[in-house]
């Protein structure tokens, strides 16, 4: 009896003591085994969180009401004006494929936001230069009707300064973030999916300040006072990110992780003559040696072709250490899994292109709208972007202390939902978006046209577009951000959160793409749904074709969703108390 307790105990003190260090491929500043207690988790993320917030609330404060400047300052048309907040939008959101690649293969994650932040800075302080400067402001007097050149060299080239320095934010804040819990931990682990929803909700708290406060400055004070308030902001935030560096978990770059994943096609190809072995365990592994981020993934059974990278010739026996003849179990399965991502990005897509309609052709149709509150005070168009935040700022905390939990007691999965099927619930709701957006606007041609006995229709018509558009956003693309970090090989998460932001990025020009066809198309056969000006355009017929492309490709996600395989790892994570991990990184 005595021998027991003091063998549990002993048991006890061993895993105790190895619960003091992390136990994933990550380090500490100074490049050693980093303490769990002083490292990482919320501690370490607060300070990430806070560089998100300024960062984010530059980017919505910018673009919420973009569109607008470019209307009434530069003097550009609805079409052209949308057409460039969309290349700008689209831009700044494909910027971090670069970014993400970089700090995965060669620098690092935290060094590339400190470089980053000094062109992101360089961007804001260019763009308040616009605004103080005689020689770069829009015009010598109040009253113009076309801006100078070099005002409009120098404002988009802060623009693009911004969008570059954007590149190096979005996919590494994020995933370094995410680095900060342990993946092999299982409370952590689900910290780390809590992390996901409060990043969102910062990033949704940030798209509220942005587009009320910041806007509310551009548009009654100057747009000056407000580039000036956001570029000091910034310059505060980047000053504590970086006295934040002894906390956090650092993960070294793994070089090219195009090479590695060329050399398993380069392999299958040359072996594609080859049998499949009977039994999976035969194929190749080097447990100790060849890891991704310390953690070996298991064999599945899907693009069955690639398998034979992994397949040992017993006339090639003593080259194991090609590469480009010979690839690991764990390097087959990372390019498996790339390969599988494509197909849910390509459908993801149409996410984005809602999105672009919520900083655009919504916000031109506030602008024609009663915006009164009071006889005092009016909304600013641009403001109404933040109906869309507090739809999202309502459904996180609901959904991550609420439903979660009870999900999980029902279920067993950690998850409470797994991540492909939160996504589908945000395409399901992108669907609704449209349909009621094209309610709406039909309802404000009437108006706008004498058709219906009232003079002006109230902007809080446009709330239940902008609510359910906020509200899928907190299913979609948080779903995206988790999927997009956990689907991807360890080595590519900035690559993977770049991934995500690109679907906004992708939407952005994708809806422009489909303003051009459209235009095209119906100018030809009576008028263009898209003018010069929003009563002379048919949106509503405009928002009806979106909400049945959307419609399509919501079947075609839940066809590939239905069949898609999770990853799977070999190593078991120290598990604190049992619960599945199905929807997401599962345990063999």
């Amino acid at each position: 009896m005595e021998q027991d307790m003091e063998k549990r105990k002993r048991g006890r003190s061993e895993e105790s003591e190895e619960e003091k260090w992390v136990h994933d491929a990550s380090v500490d500043y100074k490049g050693r085994i980093p303490l769990r207690a002083f490292t990482g988790v919320w501690k370490a993320s607060l300070f990430i969180l806070s560089i998100e917030f300024s960062e984010r609330v530059s980017h919505f404060g910018i673009a919420s009401n973009l569109i607008t400047y470019l209307t009434k300052v530069i003097h550009e048309d609805l079409k052209t004006a949308a057409k460039n907040v969309n290349y700008w939008a689209g831009t700044t959101t494909l910027m971090p494929l670069i970014g993400g690649f970089v700090a995965d293969a060669y620098t690092g994650r935290f060094a590339m936001v400190l470089f980053s932040s000094l062109v992101y800075i360089m961007g804001l302080s260019l763009l308040t230069m616009t605004q103080f400067i005689p020689n770069l402001k829009p015009c010598n007097s109040k009253i113009c009707h076309r801006p100078r050149k070099v005002h409009e060299v120098v404002f988009f080239l802060a623009l693009y300064s911004i969008s570059l320095g954007a590149g190096g934010y979005r996919p590494c804040l994020e995933s370094f973030g995410a680095d900060q819990f342990d993946d092999d931990h299982l409370q952590e682990r689900k910290k780390k999916m809590s992390f996901f929803n409060w990043w969102s909700f910062a990033l949704c708290f940030s798209m509220l300040i942005g587009s009320t406060m910041v806007v509310y400055v551009q548009d009654f004070v100057s747009w000056g006072v407000a580039c000036l308030i956001l570029t000091v902001f910034m310059a505060l935030t980047i000053i504590a990110f970086y006295l934040g560096k002894p906390f956090y978990r650092y993960r070294k770059p793994e070089g090219n992780p195009f090479t590695l994943i060329l050399q398993v096609l380069i392999a299958a190809i040359r072996k594609r003559n080859l049998q499949y072995p009977s039994n999976p365990t035969l194929l190749f592994e080097v447990p100790n040696s060849d890891k991704s981020q310390g953690r070996l993934l298991s064999h599945t059974s899907r693009l069955r072709f690639l398998d034979k990278a992994a397949i040992v010739e017993e006339k090639h026996v003593e080259q194991k250490d090609n590469a480009w003849r010979l690839a690991t179990v764990t390097r087959v399965e990372e390019t498996k899994l790339i390969v599988s991502v494509v197909p849910i990005w390509l459908t993801s897509l149409m996410v984005g292109v809602c999105a672009s309609q919520g900083s655009t052709l919504f916000v031109k149709q506030a602008a024609t709208m009663s915006l009164k509150i009071s006889n005092n005070f009016e909304i600013p168009p641009a403001s109404m972007v933040s109906v869309s935040a507090f739809g999202t700022l309502i459904s996180v905390p609901i959904y991550d202390r609420i439903i979660v939990p009870n999900l999980r007691k029902v279920t067993g999965n950690e998850r409470g939902i797994n991540i492909l099927r939160r996504i589908g619930i945000g395409l399901a709701l992108s669907v609704m978006v449209m349909v009621v957006a094209a309610l709406v606007e039909t309802k404000r041609l009437r108006i706008a046209k004498g058709e219906i006995g009232q003079r002006t229709m109230s902007v809080f018509w446009l709330i239940p577009q902008y609510l359910i558009l906020g509200i899928g956003d907190s299913f979609s693309l948080i779903g995206l951000q988790e999927y997009f970090y956990d689907q991807v090989p360890d080595s590519m998460r900035s690559l993977g959160m770049a991934l995500y932001a690109s679907v906004i990025g992708m939407g952005h020009f994708l809806s422009n793409f489909l303003i051009i066809i459209v235009d095209h198309i119906t100018v030809k056969t009576s008028k263009s749904w898209i003018g010069k000006d929003i009563n002379s355009s048919r949106l509503d017929r405009f928002y009806w074709m979106l909400g049945i492309i959307n419609g399509l490709n919501f079947c075609v996600f839940l066809f590939l969703a239905k069949r898609y395989t999770y990853k799977t790892l070999q190593r078991k994570a120290i598990e604190i108390d049992g619960c599945n991990n199905d929807g997401g990184e599962t345990m063999a």
